[in-house]
């Protein structure tokens, strides 16, 4: 096979270079031919490939390559649905549990949403969790302890507010989907912060997940149309987010599993 790895040409640093690097050798090891190209390299040439993995979230060069008929993995779609975590909790809403979330209303200029924050401390109470709708890695997630906490975060980006689950502080599962199965799950902890993610000095230790666990990862893999993706899972069985393209080389230090060769395997399926 002859493919592209796509990655964003404005995010540097070690541990991007790290994963890149390991999914241009894996696909060596396999016998594909893998290319790294940036985004800003796509954004102007033409492509020819059996396929790209997408490890970005330039869902417009996506589906740029996907309308030159081009097989992407993740495809747009997928990736727009988990990019924007209120478009992710509503395409779940049906499908899994998920804490209770209240989307802000839409703003095309600075606007008062004290009555929409009011209502919702009335709806979810205090503390809550804030979000903006687009952010990765814990970032622009705020526990917000009073009104002023909520109204201090609000910018003219989109956000949600959500229920704090306060039994999973600094507690969550993440379980890796591929193919409609779990390779692999983690617990993160975090004894310092709310939020679990590594980035933010979370720690994982290799756990074996509950059969409920794995199947709300795998229902919310295939409703938001994912081949392969990071859930994450609070106590309690609750969704708290799915990633399109998760740190897969975090996951493989904490459990020895690597993800990258099952990835591949599951895209040459689908060719």
């Amino acid at each position: 096979m002859n493919g592209i790895l796509a990655v964003n040409h404005f995010l540097r640093g070690e541990k991007f270079d790290t994963l890149h690097n390991h999914l241009l050798k894996t696909a060596r090891k396999m016998g594909i031919d893998l290319t790294l190209k940036t985004n800003l390299e796509l954004a102007t040439r033409s492509v020819q490939a059996d396929f790209v993995l997408f490890w970005d979230k330039d869902i417009n060069l996506a589906r740029r390559l996907e309308f030159c008929r081009i097989p992407v993995f993740n495809c747009a779609n997928a990736i727009e649905k988990c990019d924007d975590k209120a478009r992710t909790y509503l395409e779940l809403l049906p499908v899994v549990k998920q804490p209770g979330t209240l989307i802000a209303p839409k703003s095309y200029f600075e606007s008062d949403m004290r009555p929409f924050v009011d209502r919702a401390i009335e709806i979810l109470g205090l503390p809550l969790v804030f979000k903006e709708c687009f952010g990765s890695f814990g970032m622009q997630v705020y526990l917000c302890k009073s009104r002023e906490d909520i109204l201090s975060h609000i910018t003219q980006k989109p956000f949600l507010l959500q229920e704090f689950i306060e039994k999973s502080a600094g507690r969550d599962k993440r379980l890796e989907i591929i193919d409609g199965r779990c390779a692999a799950c983690v617990r993160r902890e975090n004894n310092n912060d709310f939020r679990a993610n590594v980035t933010n000095a979370g720690k994982m230790t290799f756990c074996t997940p509950s059969s409920e666990e794995i199947h709300l990862a795998v229902d919310a893999c295939k409703k938001l149309g994912l081949l392969f993706g990071g859930v994450d899972i609070l106590d309690g069985g609750y969704v708290c987010e799915v990633n399109s393209n998760a740190h897969i080389i975090n996951i493989m230090k904490a459990t020895g599993i690597d993800a990258a060769p099952l990835i591949f395997d599951a895209v040459a399926k689908r060719l």
